[in-house]
C-alpha cells in the first residue's frame, strides 16, 4: 500500500475567456488568460521540482488531459470531472484513499514548497488542514487519507466569505489544524495588492 503524499493542483486549461472570469470583467479575457497562465506555470514548477511528494494535475476541461499541451508534459494529469467544484475534488481525493492528500489552486502567487511541507507535516497527527485565504476560502485543503474527504464539501457556499466555515462545519469531530494563509487572485482588487505586495 503507497502511503507517499500526494499534491494535487487544480488547472483549467487557459482556453481564451474560460479562465479568470471575475478578472477578465476588469483586464479583458486576454490579459486574464495570459495573467492565470503565468500564475499557474509558476506555481506548478515550484512545487513539482524535488519534492518529497507526487505533483499531479487535476485538469477541466476532461478532454485537455490527453490532448492539452499546456502543462509540463512530464508531471501525471488526470480529469476533474464534472459537477460542482466540491463533487470534483471529492472525487479526486476518493483516488486516494489511503495516502496523505491536499489540493490547491494554481493561482497562489505566495506559495512556495515550504507552505506545501508544513501542511503535510500537520495532516500526520490531524485529520484535516486547510489554508484560508483573505475572502473567506481557502487556497489548500488536505486530508490524512483520501477517504475522509467523502461528505466534506457539502453545502457549501463557493465563491463566499463563508466557504471555509461551511467546509468546517462538515469535519465533525475530527482534528482540524490551519496553516498559514494566502492570497490568491480572482480580481482585479486582489491583482493589484498583489503588484503592490510585489513593488
Amino acid at each position: 500500500m503507497n502511503y507517499s503524499p500526494v499534491l494535487i493542483v487544480f488547472v483549467r486549461t487557459p482556453y481564451l475567456g474560460t479562465v479568470k472570469k471575475r478578472l477578465a470583467a476588469g483586464v479583458g479575457a486576454f490579459a486574464a488568460r495570459r495573467i492565470y497562465f503565468d500564475l499557474a506555470s509558476k506555481l506548478i514548477a515550484t512545487v513539482s521540482r524535488c519534492t518529497p511528494w507526487q505533483t499531479i494535475l487535476s485538469v477541466t476541461p476532461n478532454a485537455a488531459v490527453s490532448h492539452g499541451r499546456n502543462w509540463p508534459p512530464g508531471l501525471r494529469k488526470i480529469p476533474q470531472g464534472y459537477g460542482d467544484l466540491g463533487e470534483r475534488m471529492e472525487r479526486t481525493f476518493l483516488q486516494f484513499p489511503n495516502q496523505p492528500v491536499a489540493i490547491i489552486g494554481s493561482d497562489i502567487p505566495g506559495i512556495s514548497n515550504k507552505h506545501i511541507q508544513n501542511a503535510f507535516a500537520v495532516i500526520r497527527s490531524s485529520d484535516f488542514v486547510f489554508g484560508p485565504s483573505p475572502d473567506g476560502g481557502y487556497w489548500l485543503v488536505g486530508v490524512r487519507v483520501g477517504n475522509l474527504a467523502r461528505g466534506l464539501f457539502q453545502n457549501i457556499r463557493w465563491s463566499s466569505e463563508f466557504a471555509l466555515t461551511d467546509t468546517l462545519k462538515n469535519t465533525g469531530l475530527r482534528r482540524v489544524e490551519l496553516i498559514e494563509e494566502l492570497n490568491d487572485i480572482d480580481n482585479v482588487e486582489d491583482l493589484n495588492q498583489w503588484g503592490a505586495q510585489r513593488s
